[in-house]
């Protein structure tokens, strides 16, 4: 009885696994929640904070309305939530147009990297617009993954963590 009641327990792991599996009671998602993109290099501004950090990066224009600002303030909570890793992240605003930004804006929004987008725009996919979502650039300057304008801040944040503690570099 005894021997029957260890093979049961050890076996049962493995049953209730295959019994998953078989009726798909486990959805086969992914477990990141930006959008993956096939690796690829981006000319980012030649700007030293840059080099060898993994980079935010969002387009908009310099009058920056509320969704603008609402992605600036989300960058800026995205990287303080890393803690102790947070240094291994920057943020770029790429400004699309000649406006300037407003100064209390760009006191609210102090260490962002601010230059010109250029014809970078092109460079970047999206589903609509450019300024639709927030990109992440890996330390070697490969667009790897998009988020949505409005993101789900816990679950960007735990992507970030997740890419930071497997990533050796950056």
């Amino acid at each position: 009885m005894k021997l029957a009641l260890l093979a049961v327990f050890f076996l049962l792991p493995i049953g209730a696994s295959w019994i998953a599996w078989r009726f798909e009671l486990v959805s086969g998602t992914s477990g990141n929640y930006g959008t993956l993109l096939p690796p690829r290099p981006v000319a980012l501004p030649a700007i030293a904070a840059l080099k060898g950090k993994w980079v935010l990066v969002q387009f908009d224009g310099g009058a920056c309305g509320a969704a603008c600002e609402r992605k600036h303030y989300f960058m800026r909570q995205l990287r303080r939530a890393q803690g102790k890793e947070m240094q291994r992240i920057e943020r770029l605003w790429l400004v699309t147009d000649a406006v300037p930004p407003r100064a209390e804006l760009l006191a609210a929004i102090e260490d962002t990297v601010i230059a010109p987008a250029g014809t970078a725009a092109a460079e970047f996919p999206a589903e609509r617009s450019v300024v639709d979502h927030i990109y992440l650039v890996d330390p070697l300057g490969n667009l790897m993954m998009r988020f949505p304008r409005d993101p789900d801040p816990l679950r960007v944040i735990r992507d970030l963590q997740r890419l930071l503690k497997v990533s050796s570099f950056g």
